[in-house]
């Protein structure tokens, strides 16, 4: 593990994958923090008063007043990303992530855990010709930068990190809007509100879709791992100077996740249910007059959203706290029967 002049930078350190991976650092390892982020009074699942921990607080879009401490990092994890607006998303996924690497002192780092989304890479960790065509502000810069980090002077210290449905904190309810839980809920987890209201539609209808899914929690221990570990040279055959790796489980499909919900809630699910085939799917958006992207079109279409080599804690010889849904619907505090709150 690092020894004590390790300094580790995390970017959007107050998110929710971000708050996981400070806390395992801080819990398991003996790194100084260096936590970049916007609010400090959401960084609530470690001391912010620790003297290993060091608060940057800031936009990633004024780095400049950190360069000090920038340039003293020997690792950086950068999990800080933007969406919905295409000028900040440039600015906050490509233009903010060159200005980091400039500010960084290349005699004194020796690694970079770049965060991206595997919504960007096909069925072999190739880049998708439909994400740069298609894909939404978020998915397309992240793709830019991608690219650009590929023709980096710092390339082979850069390893590529790909989430694929990321689950984390708990649900919330009256009074307690992360559950009690300290780490931030994820869209993913919050969603499950929304899975059980729906559920007794969901289950009279089969897809045939897959995905993967992994646990902030299952996200946090593979990069500190790589964080306190020595950097070495991308050992995956087949890729470039960037090692890529998506985190995630081993895949599941639409219908495996609605059965177990079902299970979960304890309620029946009917061995038999509507087949909605493609030209249904589309049958009903023309029908319904419902407003679709290109990006949401090639998705419907796509359907499989897999991936190999895919890479849960396991492969780094480590333990996922989360490895099936059961364990992701336990994490979350989804109850096993009734209503859910909020």
């Amino acid at each position: 593990m690092s020894g004590p002049q390790a300094r580790i930078l995390i970017t959007g350190a107050s998110g929710c994958v971000g708050q996981y991976i400070a806390e395992e650092l801080y819990r398991h390892s003996d790194a100084e923090l260096l936590l970049l982020l916007r609010d400090p009074a959401k960084l609530q699942a470690i001391p912010r008063q620790d003297p290993r921990v060091t608060l940057l607080v800031g936009d990633l879009r004024e780095l400049g007043v950190h360069a000090d401490a920038i340039a003293s990092a020997t690792r950086i994890i950068h999990t800080a990303t933007a969406w919905g607006d295409p000028v900040r998303a440039q600015a906050v996924n490509v233009d903010a992530v060159k200005e980091l690497l400039r500010l960084a002192n290349p005699q004194v780092l020796e690694q970079v855990i770049y965060f991206s989304t595997a919504s960007l890479l096909d069925r072999n960790l190739k880049l998708l010709p439909e994400a740069q065509a298609h894909g939404t502000e978020y998915i397309q810069t992240k793709a830019i930068c991608l690219g650009q980090l590929e023709q980096h002077g710092l390339a082979e210290r850069v390893v590529a990190i790909f989430p694929t449905l990321v689950f984390g904190g708990k649900l919330g309810e009256a009074g307690r809007p992360n559950g009690g839980d300290l780490h931030p809920t994820s869209y993913l987890t919050a969603g499950l509100k929304e899975a059980v209201r729906f559920m007794g539609l969901a289950k009279w209808l089969r897809t045939d879709a897959s995905f993967h899914f992994i646990h902030a929690a299952d996200i946090a221990k593979v990069c500190a791992h790589l964080a306190t570990t020595p950097h070495q040279a991308n050992p995956e055959p087949g890729q470039g100077p960037i090692r890529r790796l998506v985190l995630g489980q081993a895949a599941v499909t639409v219908n495996q996740t609605v059965a177990s919900l079902c299970r979960w809630r304890r309620s029946w699910y009917p061995s038999f249910g509507l087949d909605l085939k493609g030209w249904l799917i589309n049958g009903l958006i023309k029908f319904l007059r419902i407003e679709i992207t290109p990006w949401d079109l090639f998705s419907i279409r796509y359907r499989h959203f897999i991936h190999q080599p895919v890479s849960p804690p396991e492969r780094f010889g480590l333990v996922s706290a989360a490895p099936t849904l059961e364990a992701v619907f336990e994490m979350a505090g989804l109850p096993r029967r009734g209503k859910v709150r909020g």
